[in-house]
């Protein structure tokens, strides 16, 4: 059998870590009434010098598809025209910096941006800016030219931008322009 030794800390009595009586912090809730808390601490088993291991997961069992058999859904990602048509609303409508783009943006566009941007263009009063429909043409190989109309309430306004991929596969927007407005 073996014996457990009580550490204790000097300090006045009733006092932890100087937060008042019972460690309690000013304004907290008290603990309910009840049986003290045990301070023996309590036994863990040896370890053994083995490699550590993961803790398995199970998926959810899922229920058979009409064709009879289960087969994963995985998304496709999505086209790049679309992705961009999302970040570029997000810096014309004012809700992103326009340093958001520095890196997906070459040549021209970038300056096309700090231009447009100030005047928050695709920003509507009260409902926020969506992207409605979006199309890309390949020019191509690794050129796309795109649009989006941009609907925000009664409001729609057009964008046309052109994508290009570089030697390293990423794709970046080359230029941008904004429909004027109809009066």
């Amino acid at each position: 059998m073996s014996t457990t030794a009580t550490r204790t800390t000097p300090g006045p009595a009733g006092r932890r870590g100087g937060r008042g009586p019972g460690g309690v912090r000013p304004g907290a809730p008290r603990p309910a009434a009840g049986p003290a808390p045990s301070r023996t601490p309590a036994r863990t088993p040896a370890r053994t010098a083995t490699a550590p291991t993961t803790p398995t997961r199970t998926a959810p069992a899922r229920s058979a598809p009409p064709g009879g058999t289960t087969a994963s859904v995985t998304r496709a990602p999505l086209p790049p025209h679309i992705l961009f048509a999302e970040r570029l609303l997000a810096v014309l409508s004012g809700e992103r910096p326009v340093h958001w783009m520095l890196g997906q943006t070459v040549g021209e566009a970038y300056d096309q941006l700090i231009r447009l941007a100030p005047a928050t263009p695709l920003r509507a009063r009260g409902a926020r800016p969506v992207v409605r429909r979006c199309g890309g043409f390949p020019l191509r190989p690794g050129v796309v030219e795109a649009f989006a109309s941009i609907a925000a309430g009664e409001q729609v306004r057009a964008m046309a931008f052109r994508l290009e991929q570089g030697t390293d596969r990423k794709w970046r927007c080359a230029a941008v322009e904004l429909g004027s407005e109809r009066h």
